[in-house]
């Protein structure tokens, strides 16, 4: 683990460099996460304005859910968006096999290797905002509250990359990744809002069927004290059941990849 670690970092390093090359560009992209958050925000009152609850979730808790999704999604368009695109490069121009040779695992490399540091924008804008909707709701998380917070963090961005390498890992035998992405995207659009405004099939398909009610709803029930102990273990649960599908999938692909050099 510590030797991946250290691999990781090199892999920020070298990024890094290249990112401020492009110095100008920082600007002009913080802009556009701010207009895209301030949206957002202006989406969620335009909700309020018509009602006091959105799901049984006051404007507060909402906001500290939004600001949960906005960070998540800056991690996965720091780490994850950028590799993709790349892993089909790599299948079509056979470049796969040079990954194949170096002394580290495939999957790590092809899934981190590239970074995006200007989406930590949104990283940063979410977790302000989760910040402010704490303050407007009048609420200090406790001890045990931040604990849980963090499990079931940590259990949603596994969750996220496991579902990102099954995406990817379809590039062995998928030509077109756009369409993967939209899905994908449309199917994470739904945490942005709490997961008990869905009514009849689709609050069961998002809850029993897809993992989303793990990505964002159980963080931010969490995080204002609406932790339970069960859901957490469920979360940690179906999290590393992810990452073993996304495992065994990419091992299953490699192992009937015919390589540029075959």
């Amino acid at each position: 683990m510590r030797r991946y670690w250290r691999i990781f970092k090199e892999f920020f390093r070298t990024c890094l460099v290249e990112e401020l090359e492009y110095r100008s560009e920082f600007i002009g992209n913080l802009l556009t996460s701010l207009f895209g958050i301030i949206v957002s925000i202006l989406m969620v009152q335009i909700f309020f304005y018509q009602t006091d609850q959105l799901g049984g979730w006051a404007y507060a808790d909402v906001l500290i859910l939004l600001g949960i999704y906005n960070t998540l999604q800056g991690l996965i368009d720091f780490a994850l968006r950028p590799n993709m695109p790349r892993l089909l490069l790599h299948i079509r121009m056979g470049t796969l096999d040079y990954v194949l040779t170096k002394p580290v695992d495939s999957m790590f490399f092809v899934s981190l290797r590239h970074l995006n540091f200007w989406r930590l924008i949104d990283v940063l804008l979410g977790f302000g905002l989760t910040v402010y909707g704490l303050v407007e709701k009048h609420f200090f998380p406790s001890f045990l509250d931040v604990v849980f917070f963090f499990i079931t963090i940590l259990s949603a961005l596994l969750i996220i990359y496991s579902l990102w390498m099954l995406l990817m890992t379809t590039a062995f035998w998928v030509i077109r990744m756009d369409d993967l992405s939209f899905l994908f995207n449309s199917f994470f659009e739904t945490t942005r809002f709490p997961i008990t405004m869905y009514k009849g099939w689709m609050r069961m398909a998002l809850t029993y069927l897809l993992p989303a009610a793990f990505l964002t709803f159980t963080p931010a029930s969490s995080l204002i004290g609406r932790w339970d102990v069960q859901t957490t273990i469920t979360s940690g649960f179906v999290a590393m059941i992810f990452f073993w599908l996304a495992r065994r999938f990419w091992k299953f692909a490699l192992a009937n990849y015919t390589s540029a050099s075959s």
